[in-house]
């Protein structure tokens, strides 16, 4: 639902405020040996897309989403302003991707869920979620070219809804 690295590099989308700060913390997104703090940013779609592309990825698991919940506005970066051009495409060299600066899509957030509601939701299936969180797993699906064939709203392996059973014969 959001992007993490360790260590240097570019990252476009990188959040360095208290949105950051929220994702950070609510995603526990601290190395587990060292703790110290991933840095986080907002889904990059131009870099999805190009992974979707090149290793041939025919569906997404779209985890997290329950990190993003209780924020107002989420927000996916749709392509790259570089000087005075945009693309939608991933530089061929970091050098330029350091110079991207995100051109984003805002989507209306939605509300957390209420304790113990996640797994009942789940159990339901994806009409169950919140529309607005409905229309950010289809934006994303949408935009990157690949479905979502499983979405996780909460840490627990009950919290997942399966929208494509890959292993079904």
């Amino acid at each position: 639902a959001y992007v993490t690295r360790v260590g240097e590099g570019p990252l476009p989308t990188e959040l360095k405020d208290e949105t950051g700060e929220y994702i950070r913390k609510k995603g526990a997104e601290f190395g587990t040996t060292t703790g110290r703090p991933r840095r986080v940013g907002w889904l990059d779609i131009p870099a999805l897309r190009y992974a979707c592309r090149i290793n041939g990825i025919s569906g997404l698991a779209i985890t997290k989403l329950d990190v993003l919940a209780g924020l107002e506005k989420v927000k996916m970066c749709t392509s790259y302003s570089i000087g005075k051009k945009t693309t939608s495409e991933v530089p061929s060299s970091c050098e330029l991707m350091e110079q991207c600066r995100p051109v984003y899509k805002e989507l209306k957030g939605w509300q957390e869920f209420e304790a113990g509601k996640a797994e009942e939701i789940a159990r339901k299936g994806f009409d169950a979620l919140p529309k607005e969180l409905k229309d950010y797993v289809a934006e994303v699906s949408k935009l990157s070219g690949a479905p979502a064939y499983l979405i996780s709203i909460g840490p627990g392996r009950e919290e997942t809804i399966i929208l494509k059973d890959v292993f079904a014969k």
